[in-house]
């Protein structure tokens, strides 16, 4: 296989033409060549993939297995180049056919990517979405720095002048205990301290914020498990004698819901920030200008909802 720099776009293009109407005439006609052109282009394809491409049959001219396999890569890049080649500094949603990656972490994944989705579907039928799973904040800087995404829905990150970030919604904690726990009469601090623990916690660590709020007060917890998936606490929580305090979030769309008592925590804990952010260099692309919009109206609106909850 030749390398990229050897290659004819416009073998590509007449590869395209002749996908689509499975004739060398047809495909000719279709993009401005003639027949001999064409037929030329073929046997350059075919030298250029080491196969046949394309063969005889009663109804035309028919894929190959491998033709069929390089139909959409090649399809999507010409229509890709396309767009650039057209790029106006003007964005149409509902005719682009761009992708966009996009870096999540576990939580922001769970209640805005279904939303986010629905919302592309209605006003851009035809974008694709790319999404990468990310835990440490630095992991997201990572990918933005190397271009592996083009915007990240997180924690915080860095302050760096290169990363740019916009506040989209925060997440309050819950104490949570089986609905028939003796503890759900009252959660004092007490009690509170007298409880087995859930500790969710994705990096593996034995101290979390109730810790270091609990020692502002000489006080300590017992941890009864500590787990790195937080949407698995609350069925956990519904089926023992755990106490676990999580974002109300995920709480709140728990099947589990109706079998826990929810409680205000008896500390005080800051809320938890999540955080858009995208590098610098693609501050002003037009298409990443629409795609960041989007998911701050989406997280406007589960912000919205949560509150109401409330």
């Amino acid at each position: 296989m030749n390398s990229l720099q050897a290659v004819d776009l416009n073998l590509l293009v007449a590869f395209d033409a002749i996908m689509a109407e499975r004739s060398v005439t047809r495909a000719g006609a279709r993009i401005g060549r003639t027949q001999s052109a064409m037929s030329a282009a073929l046997a350059r394809l075919r030298q250029l993939f080491e196969d046949e491409l394309f063969v005889r049959s009663p109804s035309g001219l028919e894929p190959t297995p491998r033709a069929l396999d390089l139909a959409e890569p090649i399809g999507k890049s010409l229509r890709h180049a396309q767009e650039a080649l057209a790029f106006s500094g003007v964005f149409d949603p509902r005719s682009s056919s761009a992708s966009f990656r996009l870096g999540l972490s576990e939580h922001p994944a769970f209640v805005l990517l279904p939303k986010l989705l629905a919302a592309i579907r209605q006003a851009a039928p035809n974008i694709s979405i790319d999404v990468k799973g990310f835990i440490a904040r630095e992991r997201a800087v990572e990918m933005l720095d190397a271009g592996e995404v083009d915007a990240a829905v997180g924690v915080p990150v860095s302050s760096s002048p290169r990363i740019l970030s916009r506040l989209l919604f925060e997440e309050s904690f819950v104490s949570i205990v089986r609905a028939d726990h003796p503890a759900a009469r009252g959660l004092d601090l007490e009690t509170f301290v007298g409880l087995d623990h859930l500790l969710v916690s994705p990096e593996g660590d034995r101290y979390g914020h109730v810790d270091w709020k609990l020692s502002e007060f000489g006080l300590r917890r017992r941890l009864g498990l500590t787990l790195p998936q937080m949407y698995a606490a609350p069925a956990i929580v519904a089926e023992t004698d755990l106490v676990a305090t999580l974002m109300r979030g995920i709480v709140e769309i728990s099947d589990s819901r109706a079998r826990l008592s929810i409680h205000k925590p008896p500390i005080e804990l800051l809320p938890v920030s999540f955080a858009l952010s995208w590098h610098r260099r693609n501050d002003s692309h037009v298409g990443q200008q629409w795609f960041r919009e989007l998911i701050r109206s989406v997280a406007a609106a589960k912000q919205d909802q949560s509150e109401e909850l409330r």
